[in-house]
């Protein structure tokens, strides 16, 4: 159903809403409505239209928005952010289960995907840690997907900027990059290991190719889905991997791959996973999974994680779950002022019995709506409210790992991973207990 038309029951829906909508179904990003229209806007402005963005030129271009000027629309929305060794331990794992496999069956050769591979960081740092444990460079094949075009472009080249290297164990640049400019060229030999193509993880076909790979990295992805896409490109994920394949996942992504399909391997450092048998049930449009990441999606309703405590709730809390339940609502439906506005007025009521876990669930969803609107400041504030009430609180840990890891703080955003790694192994400890 459309976004706006739930918003906003009985009305035409605005040129906004039509352009998110459309975005979401041409290739699953839940993104604001605001981002939405600053992409069709950059678009109009490159073709030469007026812009007037309730205009019927507007409404126009989007009756016909299909092929290759959607496809430009997509890029200005899509987010390929990462750089080498991302997540050390991720390659590690990666390089160890690859040595086990090549030395259970020497003759065939390992095959590893990376989607999306943004521009190419992902699957170069493979390549390097594949070296640099002593493997063959034709014992495996690495395939590289992304949606992106232009990432793919950049990626195929094998040049990159100093943005592309952070943290401090930069050995591997001089040992598998050359300078080039005012940058660096990686090595020739590792580009030539890469198999870069452009495919969405919702048309791929995924039967043609079950069971086709050994290893998987799909890290920050399913943080931009909503619950049903998210199932949907777990299920594609579980039919390319291996039976006794690895899936590398990003950290904040663990309790949605566990819920379509998947269970955690114990690998330090590592968010791996491996099948779990049988596959379940496709989710719901209702279905629990987490909220994707703010800035590229809209967050679904969300119960709290089995580890904590259920609430009792007396009849004085009735409003304040109203509330909650209203904003999330809200949220889910792309109304951010309606969710601010209700989540707002939850933390203002000083409502008898108001539970720390409701602000707390409150503060997370500000702090969603923040970083979906660009407001990183706003959004750490929120999400450092939301785990002072609630330390154990899974996805604000996850989500302030990330606002950390994208602003250069490596060393708080490491620490915070820890903290989300060990509240997401005694969920999982709860959930085995009788």
């Amino acid at each position: 159903m459309n976004a706006a038309a739930i918003a906003h029951p009985g009305t035409a829906p605005s040129n906004g809403a039509r352009a998110r909508a459309l975005l979401q179904q041409a290739c699953g990003l839940q993104v604001s409505e605001a981002a939405a229209e600053r992409a069709v806007r950059e678009r109009l402005a490159a073709r030469g239209v007026p812009d007037v963005f309730d205009g019927a030129g507007v409404g126009d271009y989007l009756d016909h928005l299909t092929g290759p000027e959607l496809a430009a629309l997509i890029e200005l929305v899509v987010v390929p952010e990462s750089w080498m060794y991302r997540d050390p331990d991720a390659f590690v794992a990666a390089a160890t289960f690859v040595k086990a496999r090549l030395a259970q069956r020497p003759q065939r050769q390992v095959r590893i995907l990376s989607l999306p591979c943004a521009g190419g960081e992902e699957p170069y740092t493979m390549a390097m840690a594949l070296s640099e444990a002593g493997i063959a460079a034709d014992a495996c094949r690495i395939d590289a997907m992304d949606l992106s075009s232009v990432a793919l472009a950049r990626a195929r080249v094998g040049w990159y900027t100093r943005n592309a290297f952070r943290g401090h164990a930069l050995g591997f640049r001089e040992r598998h990059f050359s300078v080039a400019g005012n940058g660096y060229q990686i090595d020739a030999a590792l580009r030539d290991q890469v198999t870069f193509v452009q495919a969405n993880i919702l048309t791929i076909d995924a039967a043609a190719s079950a069971g086709r790979y050994d290893v998987i990295f799909c890290r920050n992805l399913l943080i931009y889905f909503d619950a049903t896409t998210a199932s949907a490109a777990a299920a594609v994920l579980r039919t390319l991997l291996a039976d006794d394949g690895m899936l590398l996942g990003g950290y904040a992504e663990v309790p949605a791959f566990c819920a379509n399909g998947f269970m955690p391997l114990r690998l330090p450092g590592a968010f791996a996973l491996q099948k779990s048998a049988p596959a379940p049930a496709p989710l719901t449009a209702s279905a629990e999974a987490p909220a994707g990441r703010a800035r590229a999606g809209v967050p679904p309703r969300r119960a709290p994680p089995p580890a904590r405590a259920p609430v009792t709730a007396p009849a004085t809390l009735a409003p304040v779950a109203a509330l909650l339940a209203q904003a999330r609502r809200q949220a889910d439906a792309g109304d951010y002022r309606g969710a601010t506005t209700s989540c707002q007025a939850l933390l203002d009521s000083a409502a008898p019995g108001l539970a720390d876990q409701h602000a707390a669930d409150a503060y997370y969803l500000l702090g969603l709506v923040a970083d979906i609107e660009r407001n990183s400041s706003a959004a750490d504030d929120y999400w450092r409210r939301c785990v002072y009430l609630q330390p154990d609180h899974y996805e604000a840990l996850c989500r302030l790992a990330l606002l950390s890891e994208l602003g250069g703080h490596a060393a708080r955003a490491a620490v915070l991973r820890q903290r989300a790694a060990r509240v997401f192994q005694r969920q999982q400890a709860h959930k085995g207990t009788p």
